[in-house]
């Protein structure tokens, strides 16, 4: 999730500077990664999460941005990292298999961005708090809930592992007035 405005394990490597050396490219919408339903991690996974989360820290700081999955470095595993405060005092979470249980009937409006749609906004109606359920790095279960921007990030974030882009819940003409320009944006960048 990209900052709009400008929780609290501190499991992963961010400061790891075998992770700053090579940062894993960002995909950009509509690259296919991108939709995939990502599959759920598993005990032969480990080893291959620990190096990716530390790596997806740096990619998001370096970005920057508060949020990112997995599939928009093209990994197609249940995996997300947020830190809603990279600017301040760090507070990163790695999310492992999360899943929303609780999501209120209360709605909330914010505008959202993603590093996967390069500066491109709009504003997404949300349950305005959630409850997930999730694993740490070192397999434990838990639980976060979350109102306002962190709701917001946790849900984008969980939309991703399941294919869906903040832009799906907007408009077919939004939608595709958002896709357009970004292309235009792309296009004129390479030249």
């Amino acid at each position: 999730m990209n900052p709009q405005s400008p929780a609290v394990e501190t499991t992963a490597p961010v400061n790891d500077p075998a992770a700053t050396a090579t940062l894993l490219p960002i995909l950009v919408a509509p690259h296919a990664t991108l939709k995939l339903r990502c599959r759920p991690v598993g005990p032969a996974d480990d080893a291959a999460v620990r190096d990716l989360v530390g790596r997806m820290f740096a990619a998001m700081y370096d970005a920057p941005g508060i949020g990112l999955a997995a599939p928009q470095v093209g990994i197609a595993l249940r995996v997300a990292v947020i830190d809603l405060a990279p600017d301040d005092k760090r507070q990163p979470h790695v999310l492992v298999n999360p899943e929303i249980v609780v999501a209120s009937k209360e709605l909330a409006t914010r505008e959202e961005g993603c590093l996967s749609l390069p500066n491109m906004y709009a504003d997404v109606i949300r349950p305005a708090q959630v409850k997930i359920r999730y694993l740490d790095l070192q397999g434990v279960r838990r639980e976060m809930q979350g109102d306002g921007l962190l709701a917001a990030c946790l849900q984008h974030e969980i939309d991703h592992l399941d294919g869906v882009l903040f832009i799906d819940h907007l408009s077919a003409l939004k939608r595709n007035m958002i896709l357009r320009k970004l292309a235009k944006d792309l296009k004129a960048k390479v030249r």
